[in-house]
């Protein structure tokens, strides 16, 4: 294929509330002998990501990321390395994840099921420039196959915010038949959550605000619907549907009162999935001793998912269990899609369309 020496990427500007992108060229990079080259056809717009180009965590996009964010794209393959010429071929079709590459050697790539957590991991628009370019280097040992079946714009936001559901919704260990709890259920992540624990046989109450997330929840599987806007006691609502509270909840929303509510909504023995990253510090999950202790409450983490669990989180789509609500646009459209995902207004998960 032909590949230009130049291509247009979003470049964040600035820093903290008031950085910005701007479209600028930048040069197309080479493989290296493990890396194949992916020309981005779309990529998933991340809550992360609106992070990570605001400055809104403690660590930061890293020099080496170059200013451009981005970690679920999906495209074609377009250059492949001189090591991995027996893995991948010039026209596969290729995801590029958060976690781009892992060293393949630690105790946690080793153990058949946490290389999430290897130490020498990179991370596409973090540590290593991301998706938001027309062209993307990722390792070929970590870069995901896509199946027939799934669309791009669709396979897009499963590579971090899909699988971030799904193993969340794992994590939970609620089993088929049992309650779980979504708060904010129509956003970027509850969809998805709905979606895969409707189809995993959970029994799903959605949390949200307003008429059109009520609908969109129904539609999406969720068997109960609870309007935060008009209900005044969230928790003796979740009693009134389950009698004894849910045996799950997934706590998507990196907001304080998302944090101190969860553990009010479970019975004894349910479990706190902690998913959102909050901005602010201070903000720490889990409850009062008495509470925890009382109720043998579970408390447990959750982050993206592993080869493996991208890998399943796709076959979802595959078979027509899981589709994400889309809102597409443009690289020149990410400010404006992060400002409508502060202000609550982004319904599903954005797209941007790369690829001319």
């Amino acid at each position: 294929m032909d590949i230009p020496s130049t291509q247009k990427a979003a470049v964040k500007q600035g820093t903290g509330d008031d950085s910005t992108i701007a479209i600028q060229n930048v040069p197309v990079p080479q493989p290296g002998p493990d890396q194949i080259l992916v020309k981005i056809n779309y990529s998933g717009l991340c809550a992360s990501d609106k992070s990570l180009l605001h400055d809104e965590w403690e660590f930061r996009m890293t020099p080496q990321a170059s200013g451009i964010a981005g970690h679920e794209g999906v495209g074609i393959v377009v250059a492949v390395g001189s090591n991995v010429q027996d893995l991948w071929q010039v026209g596969n079709r290729a995801g590029i994840k958060w976690i781009a590459s892992v060293c393949r050697k630690c105790e946690f790539c080793t153990n058949g099921s946490d290389e999430c957590h290897c130490p020498k991991q990179l991370n596409s628009g973090f540590t290593i420039a991301g998706t938001f370019q027309e062209y993307a280097l990722t390792d070929a040992h970590y870069a995901t196959r896509l199946p027939d079946g799934v669309k791009d714009e669709e396979a897009g936001p499963i590579m971090c915010g899909g699988v971030t559901a799904y193993v969340a919704c794992k994590r939970s260990q609620v089993k088929p038949g049992q309650w779980i709890v979504i708060p904010g259920a129509g956003g970027g992540l509850g969809h998805f959550g709905v979606q895969y624990a409707r189809a995993m046989g959970m029994r799903v109450i959605a949390i949200d605000g307003g008429d059109a997330k009520r609908d969109l929840c129904l539609k999406l599987g969720a068997e109960k619907f609870i309007d935060f806007t008009t209900t005044s006691d969230i928790a003796a609502e979740i009693m009134k549907v389950t009698t004894y509270g849910a045996h799950g909840v997934i706590v998507f929303a990196a907001t304080k009162a998302g944090y101190e509510q969860a553990p009010h909504l479970l019975r004894p023995a349910g479990t706190m999935v902690c998913v959102g990253l909050p901005k602010d510090p201070t903000i720490i999950a889990g409850a009062h001793p008495v509470m925890m202790c009382l109720k043998k409450l579970n408390v447990v983490g959750s982050v993206v998912g592993t080869l493996k669990d991208v890998e399943e989180a796709l076959d979802f789509t595959a078979r027509g269990l899981v589709h994400p609500i889309l809102t597409h646009g443009g690289l020149e459209d990410i400010d404006r899609f992060c400002a409508d995902m502060n202000a609550g207004k982004l319904a599903g998960r954005a797209v941007i369309k790369i690829a001319a």
